[in-house]
């Protein structure tokens, strides 16, 4: 696999690391500061969650593996399923604070987890400055998913109710979960269906713009497939 990879102390099994590859699939998180981005991916990889809330200040890059599940999209002609995709998350540096995010960090995204706090009514107000980034900065056809974070808080606290962060999540066209990093409700849900959601895009052809390998190989195997049923049906 091309690029570098720098595994965690204590991470045998190779789950989690920081990594730099053109030949897997990039995943962003975008939302206001402290509504619990990288609490989220904490929890998905490394299965914890600390209180203190933190502002990231350095960009973190993490990959995992996504094993695509056997009812894969029929109409990848089982060309994926079972494969393993190399996943890599992008967390946004604490950038979001001053609004610097870079174009660079769009660039190549196939999937954006966009997340809000509901407690926080100003986080999901501005979702829709975020959704208008990425039309301006993301590829088209880009796959999204709408995260209400922190859902295991007080009723009392919470600002944006699920039919709210539903509905938003309906005019755009997107999935929308509702999650909580501390008690790790949803977190691996979300995550997996980005991954899955962008490997059957893949599969499709819908991304003609991807450097993957996988991608690469799905079309391949679909051409030879659609070649060997023509030659098959000439009689």
């Amino acid at each position: 696999m091309a690029g570098d990879e720098h595994y965690w102390p204590g991470d045998e099994e190779g789950k989690l690391s920081v990594v730099t590859s053109k030949n897997s699939v990039k995943v962003i998180l975008l939302g206001d500061s402290a509504v619990g981005k990288s609490k989220l991916v904490e929890r998905f990889l490394m299965d914890g969650f600390a209180p203190q809330q933190l502002s990231t200040y350095a960009l973190t890059l993490f990959r995992y593996n996504y094993k695509v599940p056997g009812d894969a999209d029929p109409t990848a002609d089982g060309a994926l399923t079972g494969k393993t995709v190399p996943v890599d998350i992008w967390d946004t540096a604490g950038q979001e604070r001053f609004r610097t995010i870079t174009t660079a960090y769009y660039r190549g995204a196939m999937g954006i987890l966009l997340v809000y706090d509901v407690t926080d009514l100003k986080s999901f107000e501005n979702i829709r400055q975020w959704m208008r980034n990425i039309e301006q900065y993301a590829s088209d056809g880009i796959n999204k998913i709408l995260v209400g974070n922190k859902c295991d808080l007080d009723e009392s606290k919470v600002a944006v109710p699920t039919s709210r962060g539903k509905a938003l999540a309906d005019e755009f066209g997107i999935r929308f979960f509702e999650t909580s990093a501390k008690l790790n409700i949803n977190v691996e849900n979300v995550f997996c269906t980005i991954a899955r959601d962008i490997t059957q895009r893949l599969a499709d052809g819908a991304d003609r713009s991807v450097d993957l390998e996988v991608a690469a190989k799905v079309k391949l195997e679909k051409k030879s497939k659609k070649k060997k049923k023509k030659d098959s049906s000439c009689c």
